[in-house]
């Protein structure tokens, strides 16, 4: 299983993709000078760009076998639990539903703790198929 191809976006984050075999990629953001917010803390757009990528692989990682079809976020949630220290940062997401053509997405953000996450974010995709 290879990894996806990261949009612009998320390379300028530095985020990674690490394939996982029971479902969508893992993303890491690096903590850097890119998505430093106040000194020790990371941005909170980073944050929530981290997740609306984590989202949008997990959407992609479902929708691999529907052919070719564009993903457009109409609406996002962001929830900020706690912040984001000089630790590098995990995502994933998980689709709660896929419609005909609307996607309900959630992503989770953690550092050291998965069951400790710093941000979560729920997410509503347009699908449009080709």
């Amino acid at each position: 299983m290879t990894a996806p191809a990261l949009p612009p976006y998320a390379r300028l984050l530095g985020l990674t993709a690490a394939p996982q075999a029971d479902g969508p990629p893992l993303l890491v953001m690096p903590f850097a000078d890119p998505v430093l917010g106040r000194p020790g803390f990371l941005h909170g757009g980073a944050i929530a760009g981290l997740l609306e990528m984590a989202a949008i692989a997990a959407l992609r990682h479902a929708l691999e076998d529907a052919g070719d079809t564009r993903i457009k976020p109409v609406n996002v949630t962001m929830d900020f639990l706690r912040g984001g220290r000089d630790h590098p940062t995990c995502a994933a997401g998980s689709v709660v539903r896929i419609g005909g053509r609307v996607a309900n997405v959630a992503a989770t953000a953690w550092q050291e703790d998965r069951a400790r996450p710093i941000a979560a974010a729920r997410i509503t995709c347009l699908l449009v198929r080709a």
